[in-house]
């Protein structure tokens, strides 16, 4: 069935093709009995997790050799949206062949990361992402019944949201990897936020340690400050040519934070990078002016000149500025 026979092409374009492909042909769908482990010697695990924000729920089975304690053979069954049986049908595929020990580092940012087409591009659109969060969950449950211990001792990270058990160390890695501006995108791509809202700053009916507008505020920095080295360490080894596109736009960026960003703030404006096409001859850059930027006669003289040459300068003698 074509994408644009379920629905609109912009939703539909927001989802890998790993993940449309699992939704309507997951690899590890089924069930695992006790005599089918048992025959093997081997002892069968079920658990049971839901998401109560969205109704979504997964059952997996581990099959493990209790000598080794080695998951042999694992199978899924998910009662949800097929983000959920995609995710679900990864995170079995991860476990296999890992033993338990193993399999509890598993995060929902693994199971994310492996439905990915390419590893720039998040698999799904930031409202589905929580169904991610499931295998992360549904598999501490599975190996604190195995080991006879509590899941929640499997938690070594801090964790931020105690309504979705989003870590710390979560919440930095998803605004680094989709390069998130803002709280209600932490919420969109974790769920952290989104029940009691404690967690977002102070002032909520219940304090923490730690607030999602403090970790967005100090993680930014962080990577505006690695922005920063990548754009020096560009222009003095002249490897900028040979970035991925990924790093060439936060290279672009931290020169122009550097140099012309707090210029066009100053006059009420602002830019964006669009786009960088390498073509060999030429890098070209592609802006769009914001603000009163969008309607000066400079934008496209005197000002367009100075983000040229500062890009020319700093990272590469190859690069034009086109606004469009």
């Amino acid at each position: 069935m074509a994408k644009n026979d379920i629905i609109g092409n912009s939703l539909w374009d927001a989802y890998s093709n790993k993940v449309t492909t699992l939704m309507n042909n997951p690899q590890l769908q089924g069930e695992i009995t006790e005599e089918e482990a048992a025959a093997n010697g081997h002892k069968l695990i079920v658990a049971d997790f839901g998401a109560e924000s969205c109704g979504d729920a997964v059952r997996l089975y581990w099959e493990i050799d209790p000598e080794t304690d080695v998951i042999v053979n694992s199978k899924f069954k998910s009662f949800g949206c097929g983000t959920a049986i995609a995710s679900s049908d990864v995170m079995t595929e991860l476990c296999i062949g890992k033993t338990v020990q193993e399999a509890v580092k598993i995060t929902h940012i693994d199971v994310e990361f492996a439905l990915r087409d390419d590893p720039e591009t998040p698999a799904v659109p930031p409202q589905k992402m929580h169904c991610s969060v499931m295998a992360y969950d549904v598999i501490k449950k599975a190996a604190g019944l195995y080991l006879g211990v509590d899941e929640a001792s499997f938690e070594e990270e801090t964790i931020v949201c105690e309504c979705a058990r989003v870590s710390l160390a979560t919440l930095k890695e998803v605004i680094r990897l989709n390069d998130l501006k803002t709280i209600e995108e932490i919420t969109d791509y974790t769920k952290a936020g989104g029940f009691c809202k404690s967690c977002i700053k102070p002032g909520g009916h219940e304090e923490r340690e730690w607030y999602l507008v403090d970790i967005l505020k100090d993680t930014r920095a962080e990577m505006e400050k690695e922005a920063l080295g990548a754009a020096a360490d560009a222009g003095a080894t002249g490897d900028f040519e040979t970035m991925t596109l990924v790093q060439k736009i936060k290279a672009i960026d931290a020169v122009v934070d550097e140099n012309i960003r707090q210029f066009l703030i100053m006059d009420g404006g602002n830019m964006e990078i669009i786009d960088v096409k390498d073509s060999g001859e030429n890098i070209d850059v592609y802006i769009r002016y914001l603000g009163a930027c969008s309607s000066c006669s400079s934008s496209s003289t005197g000002t367009l000149y100075a983000i040229e040459a500062a890009l020319k300068e700093k990272l590469s003698s190859k690069i034009r500025v086109l606004p469009i």
